[in-house]
């Protein structure tokens, strides 16, 4: 690029004059005029003369002209050159009696700026309204009476989907169309701004009505029905449309296949200023998409909105203590109260409604039963921040709900959750209550969609703060029906990604279930299984035990302190810092050796800990260990020549006469020659040291992972009661002392794991020893070396696995009833993570039946709508967006069912059967009434 920016320069210069025309003398379409004006928007930009630039513009009259002025360029309108733009003919045909627009003085909006423009209306006997004629040109009036401004199709439908999805305010679109114009601002126009704003309200109103389908109802917009405009969610169970015949009879223990799944949640980003009020701007809709209706909302909190609610037993949680707290002077909402699908992410028909004052439960009720009104279904799990507070008289308020939104829970299965994310900030009682992960039958819902929602929404808050009721609540309406189609439209690709993750999920963690209860004995699990089972099938018995509550108490600090001193006690009786003995057998030698082993790895450590300008003392003290250390050695070695005479002769070779003191080896580097290190050399030694050293190094790692799970069991205890009972700076500073010392002897085991492992590697070649690492692994210090409820990083709870040190044969067999109470609640969680990454495959292929099912109906649904017999000729316009739409869900239905092939089952069930009656050639469907001047969307 840098070797050709004069030229890239030159050739935008050249632009700035008339290039290959500037000796043209004669136009060149007609061959009389003098060629003085060019079009910026056509695409050679040649140059004509001012009648021909005028006829050649009959159609596009929109466009930019530029006159030669014998220096420069000059911008001149279409108008000033003569150009009237005739509607209610054909293109090229003259009214009779033509009616010049207001003053003549008409605006039209369009991509590429802002235009004035010289309209005249059709004044023939049977021409159609001047709203009329505007509307079929593809331009948008801006008012009914008299229009004097109007928008191009285009440019409201770039507009429509610019704020879909780069969230561009009204105000910024319209002011870059107006520079556009004139970015000098010499030659300023008339401000149209609230005209535009005005016409892209209606256009976003009359979209949402189109696609709902209510241009083809015979009774007309006004009977259109409360949520009948949203976006359905095709992955959602609905009765008659993606369910099978026989949903409700079948059994038990697959009827939470058909369960809806509902999350709950308030956005107080979406807050609005007291601006306007109902009855100046009323809004458009009256509950037709996801609002709720208004007037019966906010009759509802008037009279209900004050009642106290009790505070919460679980944390402190301010969506409930402080409901009635939040900050709203100015402010007439505080932001807006959702239901969402739970698993799709999609915002439910009358399911979102302005809050008053924080996040109040009589706000949030009315919005959940609003949005079940006329559901047929028999399961629900409902997901809230506050389910725990929010679920306890929620029958008991209901019956301050109009009647008609009551819900008959007695027949129903109803449960409660808190949200995944949400959960870890709830007591314990409510994490094992309400959670996804324990609960069966809901697969891997985490129940957050809300929360994702509100990244794509919250870019608009600045703007419909400044909105009046009406207006923000038609704008929110229409960017939440857009949310759904995208989801919609991207169910193929988000199901897939879902189901073949699930698959690989669900065969890792039954492997890792089936691993961890084939460590335990039959005895062990089976009062766990009938336990876990019994609590499963009672989710709302509070008298059943729950199973992943611990039973055993806390340990105290006194218990911490006495579990150190028995794990030093146990460090002395495996023999570390024991005197030599003169009689030394074989095994004798070879465990003396590994615990000089031991020893050097424990000065290490305590030389590393040392700082870089230690006092005499502290020299001292390691002088004195390394001076016992090398007494040691010394004394092991005498022995080494009798067993391992070898060993001479490799130190002989290998060493050198050390020339002054710092070259001499410190005891703890100095290298014993084991067994297992000489096999590598291929020195022959007495072949009972191998097999000694084999059984030694065998125990010794069993050893070392049994003093990992100890220290990993007595870690988690101290963390839990530094975290509960530890308060103040000395306090916490001496538990932190404290835990640093458990953190140094999990390290020392798992360095003593890694030569007993690197040993036994050694050794199992030339003892022929195989199948040994299969109970023995390689240690990762960083992912295995952790506690059994700790997992990896990056890891929730629903993905966790089990470390494999907790897995190793014999594990169970410890009596400890702090141990047997962990392995019992790990066992139980193990469990519920292969069952729900189970049920999540079986729940994908029921929703990817689902949602073909549910486009297919919908298809079947267009086709009827667009079964229209009518001598009208704007039936044509019905029948062919019928069709279209049709057409579109059968192309996703068959997209989808190629992208899901190797996962749908080969007999898949279909939804009911739905009976729909079109019409038949002879009869006639009343068209409804189009008439723009009736349809007196605002006032002008």
């Amino acid at each position: 690029m840098n070797d050709d920016r004069d030229g890239f320069l030159l050739e935008f210069l050249r632009h700035d004059g008339r290039g290959d025309y500037a000796s043209a003398t004669v136009c060149s379409h007609c061959c009389l005029g003098v060629p003085q004006f060019r079009c910026m928007d056509c695409m050679h930009r040649e140059m004509y003369c001012q009648g021909c630039t005028v006829a050649l513009h009959t159609q596009n009259p929109t466009h930019r002209i530029q006159v030669w002025t014998n220096l420069w360029f000059s911008e001149v309108s279409l108008k000033d050159l003569g150009l009237r733009v005739q509607l209610g003919h054909r293109t090229g045909e003259r009214c009779l009696l033509p009616e010049r627009a207001f003053n003549d003085d008409f605006t039209l909006i369009d991509t590429n700026g802002i235009h004035a423009i010289a309209l005249d209306f059709c004044g023939c006997e049977k021409a159609q309204t001047h709203a009329k004629q505007i509307l079929r040109t593809a331009w948008f009036p801006a008012t009914t009476s008299a229009p004097r401004t109007a928008a191009t199709f285009r440019i409201l439908e770039l507009y429509h989907l610019l704020s879909f999805e780069a969230k561009v305010s009204g105000y910024q679109f319209y002011h870059t169309i107006a520079r556009l114009t004139d970015n000098t601002g010499l030659r300023p126009r008339k401000n149209r701004y609230e005209a535009f704003m005005q016409m892209v309200r209606e256009w976003r109103h009359l979209k949402m009505l189109k696609r709902a389908g209510r241009g083809h109802d015979p009774g007309g917009v006004e009977s259109t029905q409360r949520g009948e405009c949203a976006v359905l969610c095709p992955a959602c169970p609905h009765p008659h449309k993606n369910l099978p015949d026989n949903w409700e009879t079948v059994p038990k223990p697959k009827r939470w296949l058909y369960a809806l799944f509902l999350a709950i949640d308030a956005n107080f980003r979406l807050k609005r200023r007291m601006v306007s009020k109902d009855s100046v701007d009323a809004g458009l809709s009256r509950g037709w998409a996801y609002f709720v209706d208004e007037t019966e909302y906010k009759s509802y909190i008037h009279a209900h909105g004050s009642t106290p609610q009790e505070r919460s037993t679980c944390s402190s949680h301010n969506a409930v203590n402080m409901a009635n707290t939040k900050a709203s002077q100015g402010l007439a909402a505080t932001g807006v109260g959702t239901i969402d699908c739970a698993r799709h992410n999609m915002k439910l028909p009358n399911g979102v409604g302005d809050l008053q004052k924080g996040e109040r439960y009589s706000n949030m009720d009315f919005l959940f039963f609003s949005t079940l009104q006329g559901r047929c279904i028999d399961t629900l799990n409902v997901s809230y921040d506050i389910a725990c507070q929010w679920h306890k008289n929620l029958w008991a308020r209901m019956s301050t709900i109009p009647s008609n939104l009551h819900l008959d829970h007695l027949t129903k299965s109803i449960r409660f959750f808190i949200p995944k994310f949400h959960l870890p900030a709830h007591i314990l009682k409510c994490q094992t209550m309400f959670s996804f992960n324990f609960s069966k039958h809901v697969g891997r819902t985490d129940g957050e969609a809300p929360e994702r929602g509100w990244s794509n929404i919250n870019p608009i808050a600045s703007s419909t703060k400044e909105m009046g009721p009406g207006s923000r609540r038609d704008t929110l309406d229409d960017h939440f029906g857009d949310w759904n189609w995208k989801k919609v439209v991207g169910l193929g690709a988000t199901l897939l990604r879902k189901m073949d993750e699930a698959k690989e999920e669900s065969a890792a963690h039954q492997a890792a279930f089936e691993e961890l209860n084939g460590a335990l004995t039959p005895e062990t699990t089976t009062p766990w299984k009938i336990g876990i089972e019994c609590w499963e099938d009672n989710p709302n018995d509070l008298s059943v035990v729950n199973p992943f509550e611990t039973k055993v108490a806390p340990i105290t600090q006194a218990a911490v302190r006495l579990k150190l001193a028995q794990l030093e006690a146990l460090q002395l009786q495996q023999g570390i810092d024991i005197s030599m003995h003169a009689d030394v057998s074989p095994s004798v030698f070879i465990a003396l050796g590994i615990d000089l082993e031991s020893e050097q790895r424990q000065l290490k450590v305590d030389v590393a800990k040392q700082a870089p300008h230690a006092t005499d003392a502290q020299m001292t003290t390691i002088q004195r260990l390394r001076n016992s250390l090398q007494r040691k050695i010394e004394a092991w070695k005498r022995f080494q020549i009798l067993y391992t005479p070898a060993v001479q002769l490799l130190e002989t070779a290998i060493q050198s006469p050390p020339c002054q003191t710092s070259d001499i080896i410190a005891p703890e580097n100095v290298k014993l020659w084991l067994p297992s290190a000489l096999v590598c050399s291929k020195h022959i030694i007495d072949a009972r040291l191998p097999a000694a050293e084999w059984e030694l190094r065998y125990a010794q790692a069993g050893d070392a992972l049994e003093e990992i799970r100890q220290t990993l069991r007595l870690r988690s205890y101290m963390y839990s009661f530094k975290r509960d009972w530890v308060r103040g700076q000395c306090a916490n500073t001496r538990a932190q002392n404290a835990l640093g010392r458990v953190e140094a002897k999990a390290a020392a085991a798992a360095e003593k794991y890694h030569a007993a492992h690197a040993a036994l590697s050694s050794l199992a070649p030339i003892l022929h020893k195989v199948g040994w690492n299969k109970k023995y692994k390689v240690l990762d210090r960083k992912d295995d070396v952790r506690s059994m409820s700790a997992p990896k990083k990056g890891e929730s709870e629903g993905r966790m696995q089990l470390s494999w040190i907790w897995l190793v044969e014999g594990v169970g067999d410890d009596e400890d009833e702090v141990v047997q109470d962990c392995l019992r609640v790990e066992w139980c969680k193990t469990r519920a993570r292969a069952m729900r990454w189970t049920e999540e495959v079986e729940l994908l292929q029921e929703e990817m039946r689902r949602v073909l099912c549910f486009l297919r109906w919908h298809a079947d649904w267009w086709h009827v709508k667009g079964a229209i017999s009518s001598p009208d000729i704007d039936a044509e316009g019905l029948i062919a967006y019928a069709g279209r739409q049709a057409q579109l869900r059968r192309d996703l239905s068959e997209c989808f069912e190629r992208m899901w092939k190797a996962h749908l089952p080969t007999t898949m069930p279909v939804a009911s059967t739905i009976t729909f009656t079109p019409a038949t050639p002879s009869t006639h469907m009343d068209i409804p009434d189009l008439d723009i001047p009736t349809l007196n969307l605002l006032p002008p």
